[in-house]
């Protein structure tokens, strides 16, 4: 009875033992696929980055040149309307002149 018993202890043991490689074994496939599945994801992140980037600074650089531009643009039509401003106050002050001397010579 004793062989018997310590057959089947050590046939469960061996047998606890194969289960408990299995298992381990599972368990690293397991840790290199998440490995690998976490590498690829950082891979496309980076990627995914880069190009988002990339489109941000395009995008920057047109909006600054279209922003210099429409400034550009915008000072010249100051620069226009100042001008005639000045022209206008130039011949109103002329006239205003004009009045007062005629006034003066009365």
């Amino acid at each position: 009875m004793l062989k018997k018993l310590s057959c089947a202890v050590a046939l469960m043991a061996a047998a606890t033992f194969a289960f408990g490689q299995d298992a381990g074994s599972d368990v690293k496939k397991a840790a290199d696929a998440t490995g690998d599945a976490t590498k690829t994801a950082a891979k496309k992140t980076g990627h995914a980055t880069k190009k988002a980037a990339t489109k941000t600074a395009d995008a920057t650089g047109d909006a600054a040149k279209k922003t210099g531009d429409a400034t550009e643009d915008a000072a010249k039509k100051t620069g226009h309307g100042v001008k005639k401003g000045v022209k206008k106050t130039g011949h109103a002050v002329k006239k205003g002149a004009e009045k007062t001397g005629d006034e003066m010579k009365k």
